[in-house]
């Protein structure tokens, strides 16, 4: 394993924050985990992956754990398992390169095969719920394995039991993948365009990609407000509430109808090309991008009447 003191986090976050941590470790085994958890069992421990979903705020005064273990494997002609370590996108581009397709979908989100679990990531209509069977943990305080079905992840939108009940208590170590044979490579590269005109490129602007989830409202508050925006767009959620029937409306619509697109708020900015992206634009500091968003969150607030709440994790 390797360990480290005083260590900056600016190579594990994408939003390009020189934050530090107290002690940096990465294992490249489960007996090494297990070692490490041992080691440092009640201590402020903090896993985390490409750093895609967070906002270091300030230094971390704990252990942070970062998996080297990076490898995939096929159980049998349809499944396959990838170690938590391993980032999503490479994963994706092996396996199209191969000639399997099922999560072509998720091409270019950053981040980790064990973080594409705890957030259910999605894009362009798949989620990871709908091509993951199950998840290999390893629980924090007996060091013992657990392996979680699909329906025991409790996956939700951009959610699952990770990030909730389960939340600190279990480390995803390696997932399992439902796959199929067939030929992906336009659709992978016709995603990959679509991204790249939208999103900034990792390692060259600091974000996080989309800061902010889309709401879900209940079917009269969309109908209220469709009568005021007639082209505002809205997705009939198949789940509903305890509110009735939900409606999904795009939080990028939402913030661009409240001019942010574009503006800036000390270095950070809303990204011009998709609103629902905050950057890392000029240096900006933590308090620069929780401001923004802040007033990003209220101006919709005041507009609308809903509520946008961060996808980014403040630590």
């Amino acid at each position: 394993m390797t360990i480290k003191e005083n260590f900056s986090l600016l190579p594990y976050n994408t939003f390009g924050i020189d934050a530090k941590a107290r002690l940096f470790i990465e294992y490249y085994s489960l007996d090494e985990l297990r070692e490490v958890l041992k080691a440092h069992k009640g201590e402020q421990i903090l896993h985390i992956g490409q750093g895609s979903n967070l906002l270091f705020t300030k230094d971390y005064d704990g252990v942070i754990l970062h998996s080297g273990m990076a490898r995939a494997r096929f159980l049998d002609d349809e499944t396959v398992e990838a170690q938590n370590g391993l980032r999503l996108d490479d994963m994706i581009a092996q396996l199209t390169d191969m000639g399997y397709s099922g999560l072509e979908k998720l091409s270019l989100i950053p981040g980790e095969v064990g973080a594409s679990a705890v957030q259910n990531v999605g894009a362009y209509g798949v989620e990871a719920k709908d091509v993951i069977l199950r998840v290999y943990t390893i629980d924090v305080e007996t060091l013992e394995e657990r392996v979680f079905s699909n329906e025991e992840c409790r996956f939700g939108y951009r959610d699952s039991a990770f990030k909730h009940e389960l939340k600190g208590r279990y480390i995803v170590t390696s997932v399992v993948y439902k796959v199929k044979p067939g030929d992906a490579v336009k659709t992978r590269e016709e995603i990959i365009q679509t991204r790249m005109a939208k999103l900034p490129t990792v390692g060259e602007v600091g974000s996080a990609g989309s800061f902010f989830m889309n709401p879900f409202v209940p079917e009269e508050k969309a109908n209220e407000l469709l009568a005021q925006y007639p082209d505002m767009p809205n997705f009939p959620s198949p789940q509903g509430g305890n509110m009735g029937r939900l409606v999904k409306i795009p939080a990028a619509w939402l913030i661009e109808q409240c001019g942010w697109k574009g503006k800036t708020l000390g270095g950070a900015q809303v990204w011009p090309k998709q609103p629902l992206v905050i950057v890392n634009a000029n240096h900006a500091t933590p308090d620069d991008i929780i401001a923004l968003a802040a007033a990003v969150s209220q101006s919709v607030k005041e507009k609308f009447g809903i509520d946008i709440h961060p996808e980014v994790n403040y630590i």
